[in-house]
């Protein structure tokens, strides 16, 4: 077997990727649904116009769920994941519930990954809610990472909603994290 060489993902994430209502973990108009929004910018702080971000979450009891038809948004079942795709000025939203936590003693956060252009893979990284800043100091992750940085892993509220910007690198880069691959481990 001989290794093939990688390639990066997009931009052609519309051909595919697109369903209705993907950015709708819950109906925007749902009485607790709060919208979690943002832009992805390059290392220049350039909008990138055509990426597409997933996130996965716990519900607000903190349970991780497993409900089928995620493809099928039906308007009341909430399945905790979603797929948004960047407009020309590199923003994205999502329409869902705040995440609780999975553990106690445990800051809730948003699992989000990025896909976009020039990437040979996706990139991972967390979206910690800003309420619980007792939680979040204690959280391990986040005590792994640079004092200066781990304010880019930290959403900010704003009334309606939660703010996460992506900055891809450069200045101000978000966090991204890495997990070993099982391939890695084939050769």
């Amino acid at each position: 077997m001989s290794a093939v060489p990688g390639q990066t993902v997009g931009p052609f994430f519309h051909l595919g990727l697109e369903y209705p209502q993907m950015n709708e973990l819950v109906p925007p108009a749902s009485p607790r649904a709060v919208r979690l929004h943002g832009r992805v910018t390059d290392g220049e702080g350039n909008p990138v116009p055509d990426a597409v971000i997933e996130i996965w979450q716990a519900d607000p009891q903190g349970a991780v769920l497993r409900t089928p038809g995620s493809l099928r948004r039906d308007g009341w079942t909430f399945t905790g994941w979603g797929r948004a795709a960047t407009d020309p000025d590199g923003h994205y939203q999502f329409f869902t519930l705040e995440p609780g936590a999975t553990e106690p003693d445990r800051a809730p956060f948003f699992a989000v990954t990025v896909f976009a252009r020039g990437l040979l893979d996706r990139l991972f990284t967390r979206a910690y809610l800003p309420d619980h800043p007792d939680l979040l100091a204690g959280d391990a992750l986040l005590e792994s990472v640079a004092p200066e940085r781990r304010a880019t892993l930290i959403t900010r509220r704003e009334p309606g909603g939660l703010v996460f910007d992506i900055r891809l690198q450069g200045d101000g880069e978000t966090v991204f994290l890495t997990y070993p691959r099982l391939r890695d481990s084939w050769a």
